[in-house]
């Protein structure tokens, strides 16, 4: 395949200096231009339509978000935000993301050049997942290589690894008999979106969730205040300790693994530095492996959207404790890794699009 093409949008000369020489670095990346603001930046992609663009929140004459919302509208397109750690800044990205952004990238504070250095894997990674992501507005991923048809129980799947389509079922507000069942939701790359949509049809009285979610650190609090905003269950960033509760959901903080440990008939979450699985802190990897300990049959293991295989490995002991484990479909899912992955490695049940999840989910834990 060519090159991914990457054009750099930021008003730092800097800035622009530091990743086109990181991403310059792999092979299958070349940055064909840089602009030093939104301006510029549309008229680069008139001329040069790159594949992927990275994006600065804070620019002169226009800012990041009011570019990217009339991109997404005229000219969908991959795109990766450059955004700092600041409380302000996890909002922004959050809200970027929300336009349709693929992911985001944090800017150091200090020592631009020797902290880029440190997320330079990560980036180039994530150019990578940009690249081949599906954007809204476009239907289609632009450049992924085609993917060869997986097989659910032997049933052969449509074209592009989804399931055959169920009928839609809607989401009942009913009593859900159980609770002590536990769902435990796994994604990265597209997931915050993803995640929102589960999250938002659920009914108040869900058996406890569990999610794990690839976040640097602060960006988790952010997000999980603004789900809280919006669902009817409560959602907040887990600390060490907290209790498992129906109504509730719990969100790993980012750099720290989040694992279900069970005490008689109560359930906590423990929280821990423990070193890095699959490259992620949290991983989704750790988080189902304690659950299919823990929680065995009584639990349902939901992977999302997102790059790499990190919770693939670990649905399938899910699956072989007798936990019901859903994957999202291609079509649906920004990057279709973490579920295609799990789908390959046997441990997945049901195959969805991401609409017919939270019913499914409603559906299973109502008969038990």
């Amino acid at each position: 395949m060519a090159k991914i093409r990457v054009l750099t949008v930021d008003d730092s000369a800097l800035m622009r200096q530091v990743l086109a020489a990181l991403l310059s670095r792999d092979p299958d990346i070349e940055v064909i231009g840089s602009a030093p603001d939104p301006f510029l930046a549309r008229e680069k992609i008139k001329a040069l339509n790159p594949d992927v663009i990275t994006l600065d929140v804070e620019m002169p004459k226009m800012d990041g978000l009011t570019f990217l919302e009339k991109l997404m509208k005229g000219h969908p397109m991959p795109v990766l935000m450059v955004s700092s750690l600041t409380e302000a800044g996890c909002q922004t990205t959050l809200r970027a993301l929300e336009l349709g952004a693929v992911d985001f990238i944090t800017k150091p504070k200090l020592d631009l050049r020797e902290g880029m250095e440190e997320v330079a894997q990560d980036l180039i990674a994530k150019v990578k997942a940009a690249a081949c992501a599906k954007v809204r507005g476009t239907g289609s991923a632009k450049r992924c290589l085609s993917q060869s048809p997986l097989s659910e129980g032997g049933q052969r799947l449509s074209e592009g690894g989804q399931a055959p389509a169920q009928k839609r079922e809607p989401v009942p507000s009913a009593m859900i008999k159980t609770t002590d069942t536990i769902i435990a939701i796994g994604s990265s790359t597209g997931g915050t979106e993803a995640v929102k949509e589960v999250l938002m049809a659920l009914p108040p009285n869900t058996p406890p969730i569990l999610i794990t979610q690839h976040m640097p650190e602060r960006f988790t609090k952010t997000w999980a205040d603004h789900m809280n905003s919006l669902c009817r269950i409560s959602v907040k960033e887990a600390e060490d300790g907290d209790s498992v509760l129906p109504g509730h959901a719990l969100v790993a903080p980012g750099s720290y693994h989040m694992t279900l440990v069970r005490s008689g008939a109560r359930y906590t979450v423990r929280i821990n530095q423990d070193p890095p699985v699959n490259r992620h802190r949290p991983s989704v990897d750790v988080m189902f492996a304690s659950v299919a300990q823990y929680a065995g049959a009584n639990a349902v293991g939901v992977i999302l959207t997102g790059m790499g295989g990190d919770g693939a490995k670990e649905m399938l002991t899910m699956k072989q404790a007798g936990a019901f484990t859903i994957a999202q479909d291609e079509a649906s899912c920004v990057v279709f890794g973490m579920p295609k992955e799990a789908i390959k490695m046997g441990g997945v049940d049901k195959i969805l699009p991401l609409s017919e999840i939270p019913a499914a989910i409603v559906a299973y834990v109502s008969k038990l």
